[in-house]
């Protein structure tokens, strides 16, 4: 039992041993638990929590919604206690970032890529429309760098706001002495930057934090002075205009499908007017108002109309992250009881999961209705401006743009509105070092994975991506297995150089990669999309909430069902364990520590095996065997 599994080979077996009826194993990177007839592979990092149940029984509740009931069967409440205690200690926040296995696995990849800087470039690398996107995204976008709008470098080495990306788009007029004053008066110095031009209408979506208005009613005149700057650098940039009718010919279908009350609150659409006339700017607020005043008891607040001349303020009454955390943790619980409950609808509404999906939807379709009906500028914030902001934004320019539901456009949207504009994925997913208050974690990014999901299933042939595409995004926002979603923000990604220490997520989910792709696409529409916003209307996405109960995507041999043989009937437990991969059985594990039993490092994700045995195929091709 000293030897280490073959099958965690690279990944240093910590601990090795025995239930009544299984192999258990804990490496850096996973828990591995080998039945006779089954495998369970679970990340560490995925892991939220770890229980004792029924004095012998372990228990384990996911990250990723995912909860395994009855691990395996120990013989003796001590030895339950001694895993017990192991797996709360391989799941605890690690002490430095280069605890985390995307470090291991990155150096494991050069191990196999000695010497083929290119090869490894290739296959752990981003494309280039990642690694060069904001100038890319500029072109796409037309923005009239000459006359209207410039790119600042006043957060060059992010001396202004270590949360926002180094290079910002603010019109042409303001100067860096004028953006630093508004730093002072935004939250977290987030100021109001341009992330979205309309191309045929040039209206703009920007983003930032709240203003720090306070109980006492601060204004800040050079804020008043960008944010209305915004519209007006709209109405000299207007873009290739077309009749009103043209305007609206991809986006009027499915228009009915929307709440009635929720379209009353939208105006008719009136096209641009004179590019000398800036259209009202429209300033959404993800908070409510009541929420929004709170606020300036500890600093904060909301635009006051008066002070922000052709300006209107609308709130969402989006939900913190304390109310979605509540949220997601009841949906969990739902989704695991056993058997499946007589009242589940009920439950299901109770836990209001799908309730602020739709309202996140709703802001959406305000912000897209906004933009392409009306010609309007949107300036979007929350409190903070790295939780609601993004999945707005974020929402508003798949709806808005076709670029965004292809696999390339959807990494961009990815890397630009969530990674570049800080959203603390490190405190969010639970895996910063040093941190260990569990108030800041909450499943932002997989709530707007799950309105993604939504769309998906409204408009199947939109988008050149597939579920199995989003699943998979979920599992390794959490895993750890590649640095992509590592750290709070650019600038602490950049300060730990995971870039060039870690793997891309994207390496996996390329756009070359036929496992992720949907077969129902049709490219070239450039149809706006107007989803359906009716609690209804939405839909529990079972592949990852009820995975045991969901299909099989197209391609996969697996999504990593974690569901141990014997946890519910017979009959069930056998549909599952059709569906789990037969990778190796107890008595070639025990088996392994013969050192003459050849055998080869798998992986529990099989797209990963795939992506070494290009890595192999490369290197074979580059130096062939002397039979060769």
């Amino acid at each position: 039992l000293q030897v280490p599994f073959t099958v965690l080979q690279g990944e240093g077996v910590e601990y090795l041993g025995h239930a009544n009826d299984a192999v258990i194993a804990i490496s850096n990177y996973r828990l591995h638990i080998n039945f006779k007839d089954s495998v369970i592979n679970v990340p560490l990092r995925m892991m939220e929590s770890v229980e004792c149940r029924d004095m012998f029984q372990l228990h384990i509740v996911c990250k990723d919604s995912k909860v395994i009931r009855y691990l395996c069967h120990f013989s003796t409440f001590k030895q339950c206690q001694e895993w017990l205690k192991r797996l709360t200690r391989a799941i605890a926040r690690p002490a430095k970032p280069e605890d985390l296995f995307a470090f291991a696995y990155h150096a494991w990849c050069l191990g196999v890529c000695v010497d083929e800087e290119d090869q490894h470039a290739h296959l752990c690398r981003p494309g280039d429309h990642v690694r060069y996107r904001f100038e890319m995204e500029l072109v796409r976008m037309g923005f009239d760098l000459q006359n209207v709008w410039r790119v600042s470098d006043i957060n060059n080495n992010y001396k202004l706001c270590s949360s926002y990306p180094q290079k910002l788009l603010v019109p042409v007029w303001i100067t860096d002495k004028e953006l630093e004053n508004v730093a002072s008066f935004r939250s977290w110095k987030r100021i109001p930057v341009v992330v979205y031009r309309h191309v045929r209408n040039g209206a703009v979506i920007a983003r930032c934090s709240q203003p720090e208005i306070s109980w006492w009613g601060w204004r800040n005149a050079d804020d008043e002075y960008l944010v209305t700057s915004i519209a007006k650098a709209c109405a000299l940039n207007p873009g290739a205009k077309a009749s009103g009718a043209a305007l609206h010919a991809g986006s009027s279908d499915g228009s009915e499908a929307c709440d009635a009350d929720f379209d009353s609150s939208l105006t008719a659409c009136s096209g641009v007017e004179n590019a000398g006339t800036p259209q009202k700017l429209l300033i959404l607020d993800a908070r409510s108002y009541t929420a929004a005043v709170a606020n300036r008891a500890k600093g904060g607040g909301c635009e006051c109309e008066e002070y922000y001349p052709n300006c209107e303020v609308v709130f969402m009454g989006m939900a913190n992250i304390h109310s979605i955390r509540n949220s997601f943790q009841y949906l969990r619980a739902v989704c695991s009881q056993v058997p499946d409950p007589s009242n589940w609808l009920s439950a299901l509404e109770s836990t209001k999961w799908l309730q602020h999906l739709s309202v996140m939807l709703k802001a959406a379709v305000l912000v897209s209705s906004a933009v392409d009906r009306e010609g309007r500028p949107v300036l979007v914030h929350c409190s903070d401006g790295w939780d609601r902001t993004p999945q707005i934004v974020a929402l508003a320019k798949i709806l808005l743009d076709p670029y965004y539901r292809t696999m390339e456009g959807f990494q961009v949207l990815v890397e630009s509105d969530w990674l570049d504009f800080g959203h603390k994925f490190g405190d969010r997913c639970g895996h910063q070092e040093k941190v260990e208050d569990q108030n800041e974690q909450c499943p932002v990014f997989l709530q707007w994975l799950d309105a993604v999901h939504q769309l998906l299933k409204q408009f199947p042939c939109l988008f050149e991506f597939n579920e199995a595409f989003l699943v998979k995004l979920v599992q390794h926002t959490y895993s750890c297995l590649y640095g992509t979603f590592l750290g709070n923000s650019p600038c602490e990604r950049e300060m730990h150089n995971i870039s060039k220490r870690t793997c891309s997520v994207w390496s996996l989910l390329r756009a070359g990669n036929k496992n992720f792709h949907n077969l129902l696409y049709v490219p070239g529409s450039e149809q706006v999309l107007h989803p359906v916003c009716h609690v209804r209307a939405l839909h529990v996405w079972t592949a990852v909430y009820l995975p045991a109960s969901s299909p099989h995507p197209l391609g996969q041999d697996d999504m990593d069902i974690y569901m141990p043989p014997g946890s519910q009937s017979q009959e069930f437990s056998g549909r599952c364990l059709d569906r789990l991969p037969k990778t190796r059985s107890m008595d070639d594990l025990l088996s392994a520590c013969d050192s003459s039993s050849p055998l080869t490092r798998t992986s529990s994700d099989p797209n990963l095996n795939n992506h070494c045995q290009e890595v192999r195929v490369g290197l074979e091709a580059r130096h062939p065997t002397p039979e060769g």
